[in-house]
């Protein structure tokens, strides 16, 4: 990744840093946490301990370069703050989160917002849900359940 931006948001330019953008500029629109960050490092032979990835995650994140959100369950993820605003939707059976944004969605937040003499300022809407895999795989097991056939009984 460029250096452009960790200069322009004011903070020296470190391997660290570096690192910790390069991972999340190549995470193709996955979220990661600080934990999964530090794993990618440990495969990538950096030598980078977890105190430093949350304190330079922390850092990126005070310079509006990294966006942290936490979905349900606590855990906190982070992704590149890219300017452009969009709305999350979570898998609540295997974690995957994806983004989206709908204008209809967008419009009606606006709406409520001035029938109730608000001035939006910003919002966050993460919907909570199962992805098209684990569907799939709920529904598998139950067909599976379903046509089990019954335990012999114990003597």
């Amino acid at each position: 990744m460029e250096t452009n931006p960790l200069r322009k948001a004011g903070l020296k330019v470190t391997v660290p840093r570096l690192k910790v953008l390069d991972i999340l500029k190549s995470s193709s629109g996955r979220h990661l946490s600080a934990e999964e960050i530090y794993r990618l490092l440990l495969e990538s032979h950096e030598d980078i301990g977890l105190a430093t990835v949350y304190r330079v995650l922390t850092q990126l994140e005070a310079a509006g370069l990294v966006a942290r959100h936490r979905f349900e369950g606590g855990v906190a993820v982070f992704e590149l703050e890219e300017g452009a605003h969009h709305d999350h939707i979570m898998c609540v059976d295997c974690g995957r989160i994806e983004e989206f944004v709908d204008r209809n969605i967008e419009g009606r937040q606006v709406a409520v917002a001035r029938r109730l003499n608000y001035v939006l300022c910003d919002h966050s809407l993460i919907l909570y849900g199962r992805c098209p895999t684990c569907v799939a795989r709920k529904e598998s097991q139950d067909t599976q359940t379903t046509r089990r056939p019954a335990d012999p009984p114990a003597f």
